[in-house]
């Protein structure tokens, strides 16, 4: 692929509900991704995780929200293999080398969890920028909000040590 290649969106993957219907947050991440990507000429999309406790895994879920948009499924790149946000950073940076893809790289995610995929993507070589995060959902509470903003204040650089291990191995 040539250095004008489209932006590729890799969509982090959050669950899917027991019905098999895509949670709140899966489907704000894919309509962030579609909102940002429609300014973009040719937008690749990458949704990316495995299967979870239930239904399909991640990235088909997300997969068929973007075509019932009307993305063609020429403009989808499933990664299905990321089972936590390490992974998926991993296994998005093999997948768009192996591409050779050398377009604009973004992510999109909850507005808590974006620096972390974010300096993920980075370590794993990729010059990756923020979609605009979604906006969560009105009913969540404070609660809810800093559970899970403090979860990640442990994930965020135990993630970047792995991730700077797999460089130092030679693994991504």
């Amino acid at each position: 692929m040539s250095g004008a290649d489209p932006a590729a969106i890799i969509i982090f993957g959050a669950a899917v509900r027991p019905s098999g219907l895509p949670s709140g947050a899966l489907r704000r991440r894919v309509e962030a991704a579609l909102a940002f990507g429609e300014a973009l000429p040719g937008t690749l999309y990458v949704p990316t995780g495995a299967r979870g406790r239930f239904g399909e895994a991640e990235s088909a879920v997300m997969a068929a929200l973007l075509i019932t948009r009307g993305v063609p499924r020429s403009r989808i790149l499933e990664e299905p293999t990321g089972t936590d946000t390490l992974s998926s950073a991993i296994a998005c940076a093999r997948l768009l080398r192996a591409r050779g893809h050398r377009g604009p790289v973004l992510a999109a995610s909850s507005a808590y969890h974006l620096p972390r995929c974010l300096l993920l993507l980075r370590l794993a070589g990729l010059k990756a920028r923020p979609v605009p995060p979604p906006r969560g959902p009105a009913a969540a509470g404070w609660r809810q909000r800093w559970w899970w903003r403090l979860r990640e204040v442990p994930a965020l650089p135990y993630d970047a040590l792995l991730m700077l291990w797999h460089r130092a191995r030679r693994r991504i």
